[in-house]
């Protein structure tokens, strides 16, 4: 996984690099807008990428050859940017990562996991569009910790 990804700024335009792991997330250089975050990450690093992530986290475990995590994943990064400085997406590529798929018992994908706090608050599998993507996450993070939905 690399280290870094270059982002360009929805603002300004600014290249910028952005860490995979990081104390606090990514902002403009230039202009000092919240830059979207998202990143990959294996088992040697998803401790550092996603546990300790200091915004919630969607964990997107998906596969190469799979068409619905294909579908999903523009959703993801627009999400990604209509909630920058909120929320992290860290892409767990199921097919190379079968040991974090199994921690996390992934049964089919694309599954979604949000983290916080190093802490699973919820999962959803399957393919979902932007707008149920965004009422997905905000509903759950308005949720107390150790609740989960049942869909």
């Amino acid at each position: 996984m690399s280290d870094t990804r270059i982002v360009t700024c929805p603002g300004c335009g600014k290249k910028n690099r952005v860490r995979a792991a990081a104390p606090a997330p990514p902002h403009c250089g230039k202009c000092g807008r919240p830059l979207p975050w998202v990143t990959e990450s294996t088992a040697a690093d998803f401790a550092a990428v996603a546990e300790k992530s200091p915004v919630p986290v969607v964990v997107d475990f998906w596969a190469p050859w799979c068409g619905p995590c294909r579908v999903l994943s523009p959703a993801l990064e627009h999400l990604a940017e209509e909630l920058a400085g909120r929320l992290k997406v860290v892409n767990v590529n199921t097919d190379s990562e079968e040991a974090l798929a199994s921690r996390f018992g992934i049964r089919g994908i694309p599954t979604l996991v949000l983290m916080e706090s190093g802490q699973e608050r919820d999962r959803v599998t399957g393919g979902l569009t932007q707008d149920p993507l965004r009422s997905w996450f905000e509903a759950r993070l308005s949720r107390p910790a150790g609740t989960r939905s049942k869909g």
